[in-house]
């Protein structure tokens, strides 16, 4: 069954499932929450990028940002991700080394790859067990900091900050559990959380819309920020030519993408002043063959348009397809925080100057 997609109603005629996956998932996080299940804890500080629906809600970005900010105040940062829909299948992959990319996209998974490449000085792994990924890290490696990556369900591993992303353009995704809506589990996880950011916060009333879901469910004083995300160029997926963006003013475009919210890219690429004359969009993480190049390359002669454009995540799975003469275009993305920079980064500061745990202990 299809997941819904960010911003559609919930489906009420699936309370009854949505009420067994919630019966489901209860008693795991409860263990947690009554500390009859223990989470690992590695000797150093350790911050969760995660989200409480399923789906893209600019995690990517955001580690990219917030790796970018702990690495400016002289730290060591690793990140670790699951590596969602690897085809390796060994316990833990090193992506990079902080020196060089190591592993491709198909190996290392779409957003690890990207991330890799964005933060040249960070180490990045990939591992099911990210507390067993990441012993097996710090046992080669001085890290200061670990940054994880889509992990707020991810409980086995101590956090000493859980950064929650919610996605202003999906307040409906907030209504229901699975398969109902698109909540990973109740919204009373939100508690947990030590910064709340709401993304893709371009709208007032999205984000109001959001925020009277969590009005009822926020307790203590959580961070809270709001995040954009703007375009910084677009990078030839086949050269690695830099454009400015508005190189991209007027140009007649097709959209190519596999990503958890494709309409948002389609919003991005109209806001860059790109003429959309058609657009594939497949399912997040997608695979990508020969006969689907074929068949879009088709399509885009057609349609007599320019150029293709195409996401950062997606270019790195795509350009080994591509011919050299294609004008296939990758637009890249940064996280702009809009509201709540200050206090963001004077938790993350706060954390940085407490001391590290000693030795692998249980907490």
């Amino acid at each position: 069954m299809a997941l819904l997609r960010p911003g559609d109603p919930v489906r009420s005629w699936l309370s009854g499932a949505a009420f067994l996956y919630g019966l489901a998932v209860r008693p795991r996080m409860w263990a947690y929450d009554c500390g009859w299940k223990k989470p690992i804890r590695l000797p150093c500080r350790v911050v969760s990028v995660g989200n409480l629906t399923v789906g893209g809600t600019g995690k990517t970005p955001m580690v990219i940002l917030l790796t970018e900010w702990l690495q400016a105040q002289g730290q060591r940062v690793a990140v670790l991700s699951r590596g969602y829909k690897r085809t390796s299948t060994a316990a833990q992959v090193l992506v990079s080394d902080g020196e060089r990319v190591l592993v491709g996209p198909a190996e290392a998974g779409d957003e690890p790859y990207l991330i890799a490449n964005r933060c040249p000085k960070a180490i990045v792994a990939v591992g099911a067990d990210r507390a067993t990924v990441g012993r097996w890290l710090l046992d080669r490696w001085p890290v200061d900091w670990i940054v994880l990556d889509d992990a707020f369900q991810h409980r086995a591993l101590y956090r000493d900050l859980d950064v929650v992303l919610i996605d202003a353009m999906d307040a409906t995704g907030l209504d229901g559990l699975l398969p109902a809506g698109r909540l990973r589990e109740p919204l009373a996880g939100l508690r947990r959380a030590d910064a709340v950011v709401i993304t893709r916060a371009d709208s007032e009333r999205d984000v109001a819309a959001v925020r009277a879901r969590l009005q009822a469910v926020m307790t203590g004083h959580p961070v809270q920020a709001e995040v954009v995300f703007r375009s910084d160029d677009v990078v030839s997926v086949t050269t690695g030519e830099r454009r400015g963006v508005d190189w991209c003013v007027g140009k007649k475009a097709w959209l190519v993408s596999g990503i958890g919210n494709s309409e948002s890219f389609r919003r991005l690429a109209m806001e860059n002043g790109l003429q959309v004359y058609g657009e594939t969009a497949f399912a997040d993480h997608y695979v990508y063959r020969s006969e689907d190049v074929d068949r879009m390359r088709a399509q885009v002669s057609r349609s007599n348009v320019e150029i293709v454009l195409t996401t950062e995540k997606d270019a790195g799975k795509l350009a080994p397809l591509l011919r050299p003469d294609d004008s296939w275009w990758a637009l890249r993305l940064r996280a702009d925080v809009r509201r709540g920079q200050d206090a963001l980064q004077r938790l993350l500061h706060g954390v940085s100057h407490t001391l590290p745990p000693q030795g692998d202990v249980r907490a």
